[in-house]
């Protein structure tokens, strides 16, 4: 007998029935992948502003009516900030119809 097994007796021992390998209780759980970047799709086309252009001409142009102008300048927030100043050598996108 060694002085430890007075405590041994009287300590119930761990249950690890309710352990599932290749698991840790103390680790945070696995964060879900990131998502997949979209596969580039063809939703618009570059087109190079002219000399004489406007948003409606390039509009009438593309889908047949100039009224369609704001689709172009929807799509081109980031460049445009008015739609009367477009500029040659601009590249802008052209949405699908």
């Amino acid at each position: 007998m060694g002085i430890f097994d007075d405590k041994k007796k009287d300590k119930p021992k761990a249950d690890f029935s309710n352990v599932q390998g290749d698991s840790s209780s103390t680790a945070p759980p696995p964060r879900p992948a990131a998502p997949a970047p979209p596969a580039p799709t063809q939703t618009a086309r570059i087109y190079v502003v002219q000399k004489g252009d406007s948003l409606s001409k390039i509009a009438k142009e593309e889908y047949g009516d100039a009224n369609s102008w704001r689709k172009i300048f929807e799509a081109n927030k980031d460049i445009i900030k008015d739609p009367d100043l477009i500029h040659p050598g601009q590249s802008l996108k052209i949405p699908r119809a």
